[in-house]
């Protein structure tokens, strides 16, 4: 499998990952842009997924989100929705520039956190001719209310809104762990199959990963909304892989918003939970996404 290192501008940030070439390819051909949810660096799986894909006769770009593993950008750990979105049109143009890749064939890829991205992008950039969302983050306002407690909001907002006057005062923003064993314990992701799944992974795979962000991005995940695209993203493709036994984006709220989207679109539901789709679902999620995109962008 050939991958070399990449780098790309993104008005003033470098942002750094790989790019797969596509196996059999005798000219420019089709390209995905993959990158990862929350908090979560290209080494926790994405090289699976980019491999199946290249194997299908599909170049790949990876890359690590601003701030986050082997990208640039300030402060770290700090997740911006859009500035996200925005660096997914960044990889997009920078594709535009590569030798092997027909500009006119690129899909998108997300999951998590990133898989609402990809909704917003998809609606608001025709340069993308499909679009797969895995497990996706499809309201931050009904996400929080499903993580946290409702007696626990309250306090939550306190220390945003002390967070924010720190910063008005000069000061960074507060740290705060991604997960915590104990799911009582203050965390942006407090649900026990996130601590298992991040610390095991970040332990065997990826040491670029740290187990903290900024106070302001949780705040940020929570003004989110990207399921309000879904409707704006035909006439482009768009493949929803859903996870039946996901608590941390549930399910339920993806499989309502799909019906939003408009054709051509379609539904897999997969079984186990939200995690289970870089392990042990692997193929259940890996295959469908590759068949969409060979299937509407060519191989």
């Amino acid at each position: 499998m050939a991958r070399r290192d990449i780098a790309f501008d993104a008005e003033g940030t470098t942002l750094r990952g790989w790019f797969y070439l596509a196996e059999g390819a005798s000219g420019p051909g089709p390209a995905v842009v993959m990158a990862h949810g929350f908090s979560a660096v290209k080494e926790m799986y994405l090289d699976s997924f980019a491999e199946v894909f290249a194997a299908a006769g599909l170049n790949v770009l990876v890359f690590d989100h601003r701030c986050f593993g082997a990208s640039d950008g300030e402060p770290r750990q700090e997740i911006d929705p859009w500035a996200q979105v925005g660096d997914y049109r960044h990889a997009i143009t920078y594709l535009h520039t590569v030798p092997e890749v027909d500009p006119a064939r690129i899909g998108i890829w997300g999951s998590s956190y990133s898989g609402g991205h990809v909704l917003v992008v998809a609606a608001i950039d025709r340069r993308v001719k499909a679009v797969v969302s895995q497990v996706p983050l499809i309201s931050g306002h009904a996400n929080f209310r499903a993580l946290v407690r409702a007696d626990f909001i309250a306090g939550f907002r306190e220390q945003f809104e002390a967070d924010r006057l720190a910063r008005f005062l000069g000061k960074p923003s507060v740290m705060v762990p991604v997960v915590d064993k104990d799911p009582l314990a203050p965390s942006a992701l407090p649900t026990p199959d996130s601590w298992e799944w991040f610390s095991q992974t970040g332990a065997t795979r990826a040491p670029a990963w740290r187990n903290e962000v900024t106070l302001r991005s949780v705040e940020m995940f929570t003004e989110y909304e990207p399921g309000s695209y879904l409707p704006y993203i035909s006439p482009t493709p768009f493949l929803l892989l859903v996870a039946a036994g996901d608590h941390l984006v549930p399910s339920e709220l993806a499989i309502a918003a799909f019906d939003t989207a408009h054709q051509p679109k379609e539904l897999i539901i997969m079984p186990d939970g939200h995690f289970d789709a870089y392990v042990a679902g692997f193929e259940a999620a890996s295959g469908p996404a590759r068949d969409w995109f060979t299937r509407h962008l060519g191989g």
